[in-house]
This record gives C-alpha cells, structure tokens and sequence, in this order.
C-alpha cells in the first residue's frame, strides 16, 4: 500500500470519527439541577448546580435523539460550536402543571427540576425549549455547561438502602431501566416494600404491551427507611417527613401524589440505574399521579394500587393524556381548545387528518356513537357521593366500595354496546372535557378503571420501549 493510500485511509478515518457524537465509550451521567420559577404568564431559569452522578450512564448510546416528539418542553444538548444535538428528550413537569393552577394566578412559586444527559467530552450549550401553539418549540433558556469544571459535585452520601433487583434481563445500556422508590416505609416495613414493589410491577407486566415486551426491561427499587410509617396526607392530618417530599393533596387535589424535594428524590435514587421513576406511596388511600419523562406514584394499599400503578406510568412513560372528564381535577380551563400534543387525545380539527387515522376503519363515522349520555347521568351522582365521602373523612372501605359499584356500572353500559366496544373512532369526551375533546376507543386504561389499554395508547408505549431498548 503506498503512503498516498494509506494517508487517505487515516483522513477517512479522522473524519468518521469526528463525525461520531462527542460523548465517550461508557459515559459518566451528568445531572443538571436548576430552578423553575413564575406565575401563570411568566416563567424564569437559574442553574442551581451540575452534577457528576455515581453510575455510568445507562441509556442506549445510538438512542440519544428524541423522536417522539412528546411533553410541555424538550431539553438539548447541543454543541457549542457546530450547533449539532447531541442528546435531546421531550419532558412535563411540575411548574408546567402549577401553571394552570388557580394559584399561579395569584402568586410566584419556584420549582426545582433536573435534567440528565451522559457527559460530554468538552462544554456543551444546554438549551430548554417549550412547545408553542402550533406544536413548535421555542427555545426559552440556555446555560453553558462544563461537566470537567472543578464545582461540578462528584462526591455523594452512600445509598440510603440496599438496591433490590426486581427484574433485570440485560445491561442497562440494552433495557428500559425503572426504579421503585418506597416512601413511607420504616425499616420493619422493608419486607412489605419489597413485596409491594413486586406485586405492582408484576401486574403491570400482565397488561399490554408490557407483557409482550417484559424482556425489554430491567426494574430495581430501593427503599430509605422512614422514621415513621405512611406517607403524608395534610387533607386530613396526616403528617410525614419524606426525604422525596411525596405528598398526596397536591395542588390541593385530595387524590393527587406528587414528590416537591428534587434534590432529595434525585440523591436517592441516583445509586440505580434508572430512566423511569415509580414511587410507592405506603398508604391505603386512593391516589396517585404521573408527570411526562418526570416520575409516577401510587397509593400501594389502595384496592385499586394495581390499575393506578400502571394508569400513572402512562402518563409518565409514555405521555398518554387522561380520557376522563367527570372527575374533579385542580387545572383550570381556559375556555380554548387546542389539538393536543399528547397521542391518544384530539380535538379533531380536522378529521381527514386524526392521529391514529391508520387504525380506523373506512367505514367508521368520526365523531363515533357511544352511551355518553347514560354514562355522564351516572357520573354525576358517582362525583358527588365521591365528593362527600371524602369531605365526611369516611373509612377507606366506603370509597373503595363506590368504586367498585362504578366499575360493574361502567361494565355492564360498555358491554351492551358491542358494535363499538372495540372499534377505532372518535369518541367524545376526553382530557377532563365532555366535549371538543375525543379518545380512540370507547374505553381504556387511561378513561375508566379497566384493565386494558387501547390500540393507540399501546402503540405509543411500545414506540417509547423501542427507543430505549435495543
């Protein structure tokens, strides 16, 4: 080989290999930490700190661009230079929720929120973008971050607990990587955390497409002791550290779980590899709750634990919008209806143009027919014999019971109408509105208490399985 050749077979080379993104073979993780903070019409970033986290990155490395084009914002990591991405995920959160709130009318709060990425070999542009009316997204905060710089945080306190493998089927670079965190639990409570870890996920791998695609996946879970058992309620007096800063009533919704310490849920779960975020709320009242590519929780005592275990991952796996609209939520309406972004909801503009069009028939009318009358009469005495139970402080067993006579009601009223029970359409009422907005199906996981999802709410999960799994 003559040295002309073997020249241009090193500039080939050199050339490929700057071509490759700019992270490393077994990347670090980087965790950006910063603050969110406004009101309903404002919104402000400030970078609170960058962090080094113990474990190796543990997402796919070719998987590294978003292609889902899901979530209220989509972070970038882009570099500096080129203006090339290098790493990019859609993603909810907390503040963006608070916004369509009464209070952020009234008040400024603040919010801590995280982003993690593997790390860079040099400084990168971290760039948030939030999506606009049209579906765009408009970049509204940038900082320069240099994951060498000698104040990134490296040193961590040591796991809070032992980490407990529930499934683990391959490398997390391979998998879909979900971490249980307890909440509530005392150290002699260890054993019923383990047990309740194990009893929701495997439930949750009963349901498609989970069951199909449970190879996919690994889940490990790790429980902090708590000082005292159950997890805080201030509805009704029940008060409880958590280090996470889980809570039901949030946004003063009785049945809504969220955690608001970030620094403290961040710095105990970041000793498992981990995409995806389930919290277990050791409490046998009904609640729960799931933020987009932020976290799920679940009230475990609940007799309805294991269908909300995986309504919630919806939401926070796979940004599936809710379906109902009779129950109380703590958003207000804004009166205007825009096409959603999220896969399984529309406003149908445009019917020639719906979303999940290659699932219906030819023949299927659009909007499509279904008992909304009968099921809106019911709902309206279910709501409010649910409202007094919980403003009477009744025992756990009463409610639990009204939801039970609503799921045999929601049973026997989708049973009589066969010809659409499971048939593809645009059923209307959906996205906490009885009208303007419309499901895929009649019913689902993500409309009533039913143990099955539908076809399109199964598509966009596997659609997120893939891009994480090899």
């Amino acid at each position: 080989m003559s040295r002309i050749t073997i020249t241009a077979c090193l500039a080939a080379l050199l050339l490929a290999l700057a071509s490759l993104p700019a992270f490393a073979d077994t990347p670090a993780t980087v965790r950006v930490d910063y603050y969110h903070t406004g009101n309903a019409d404002t919104e402000i970033f400030s970078l609170h700190q960058v962090v080094i986290e113990p474990l190796p990155w543990p997402g796919h490395p070719d998987r590294n661009i978003d292609t889902l084009d899901r979530g209220h914002f989509m972070f970038r990591v882009e570099d500096p230079d080129s203006g090339k991405v290098l790493y990019s995920r859609g993603f909810s959160s907390i503040f963006q929720e608070w916004q369509y709130t009464a209070e952020a009318r009234e008040m400024h709060r603040t919010f801590h929120e995280s982003l993690r990425f593997p790390k860079p070999e040099k400084p990168v542009l971290l760039r948030i973008l939030k999506r606009q009316a049209d579906h765009g997204f408009k970049s509204i905060w940038t900082v320069t971050i240099d994951a060498d710089d000698m104040l990134v945080v490296r040193e961590h306190a040591t796991p809070p607990a032992p980490v407990i493998d529930l499934y683990v089927n391959g490398p997390p670079a391979e998998k879909v990587d979900i971490v249980v965190l307890g909440d509530g639990y005392t150290a002699e409570e260890s054993g019923k955390f383990e047990n309740d870890a194990r009893r929701l996920v495997d439930y949750m791998f009963e349901i498609e497409p989970f069951k199909s695609r449970a190879a996919d996946f690994n889940v490990r879970a790790i429980n902090p002791p708590a000082p005292q058992s159950g997890s805080n309620r201030p509805s009704n007096g029940t008060f409880r550290h958590s280090p996470s800063g889980t809570t039901f009533d949030a946004f003063r919704s009785e049945r809504y779980i969220l955690a608001f310490d970030n620094p403290g849920l961040r710095s105990l779960i970041q000793h498992v590899p981990y995409e995806f975020i389930f919290i277990l709320a050791n409490s046998e009242t009904y609640g729960g709750g799931g933020i987009y590519n932020l976290y799920a929780t679940v009230a475990v005592d609940s007799d309805w634990a294991e269908y909300v275990f995986v309504h919630e991952f919806g939401h926070h796996f796979a940004a599936l919008a809710d379906e109902y609209y009779t129950s109380d939520v703590a958003y207000e309406f804004s009166g205007e209806l825009p096409e959603p972004w999220e896969p399984n909801a529309t406003a149908m503009h445009d019917p020639e143009k719906l979303k999940w069009a290659h699932l219906v028939q030819e023949d299927t009318p659009l909007p499509t027919a279904w008992p909304k009358s009968e099921f809106e009469a019911y709902q309206n005495d279910y709501q409010s014999r649910r409202r007094q139970l919980r403003a009477e402080n009744r025992p756990e067993a009463e409610m639990n019971e009204l939801f039970r006579e609503a799921y045999e009601f929601n049973l026997s009223l989708f049973a009589g109408h066969p010809e659409t029970n499971d048939l593809v359409g645009a059923f209307e009422g959906a996205n906490y509105q009885a009208a303007g907005y419309y499901r895929p199906q009649m019913n689902c996981m993500m409309f009533t208490r039913h143990d099955v999802f539908c076809r399109v709410c199964r598509e966009a999960i596997e659609e997120v399985i893939d891009l994480y799994s090899r």
